[in-house]
């Protein structure tokens, strides 16, 4: 059993994304990029992929109800990685450094499988990381108390000397109820804090 490690979510922690960084470059009208994410290709639907349902059900079907902006709903399937414009600033350095120093890594993403399969070999980052749970393929989700016991089984890791790290602070209660410590993400500074305090990195 791995008695310490640390457990990173992908979003907002790892890697910046919106929607809005795809959609920008082809709604040029503030106003409607903001009707378009908020009522046809919104964070909620896209959120279905993240549970496990397929695009090839998910885009016809919205199409349907949305024939106008049929090239747009398209662009959201072929061109996601567009979503995701680069890291979160300075939390690649800190994955670097808590691999250098032997630390267990791996992940637990809220992410669809056919868009992890395309944006996973993007990023080399992800080499240094054991194992990664990804919603999509799990068809579980984030805070899903079962998904914190497959990740806990699966790493073969002790919830105890785990720290999980999260921007979403119901996925933070969820670890932290499944007794794995946890941290807010605010930004790379302050997780970088809380490293050194638990005994992950040297300051």
């Amino acid at each position: 059993m791995i008695r310490q490690s640390v457990i990173f979510d992908v979003g907002k922690v790892l890697f910046d994304w919106d929607l809005r960084h795809l959609f920008a470059k082809l709604i040029d009208d503030p106003a409607e990029l903001e009707w378009f994410v908020g009522h046809v290709v919104t964070p909620e639907w896209h959120f279905q992929h993240d549970a496990g349902r397929p695009l090839a059900e998910m885009v016809p079907e919205r199409k349907a109800e949305f024939p106008e902006h049929g090239a747009l709903i398209d662009a959201y399937a072929t061109r996601f990685n567009e979503t995701i414009p680069g890291p979160v600033p300075g939390s690649l350095d800190l994955v670097a450094r808590l691999d250098a120093g032997g630390v267990p890594l791996f992940a637990i993403t809220n992410f669809g499988r056919e868009f992890w399969e395309a944006f996973r070999p993007t990023q080399p980052v992800f080499d240094r990381f054991r194992d990664i749970i990804v919603s999509g393929t799990e068809r579980l989700m984030k805070p899903d108390p079962a998904i914190y016991a497959l990740a806990t089984a699966r790493f073969g890791i002790d919830p105890a000397g785990a720290l999980f790290i999260d921007d979403n602070p119901a996925n933070v209660a969820g670890a932290e109820a499944a007794g794995i410590a946890a941290h807010r993400f605010v930004d790379a500074a302050g997780l970088e804090t809380e490293l050194v305090t638990r005994g992950y990195l040297t300051g």
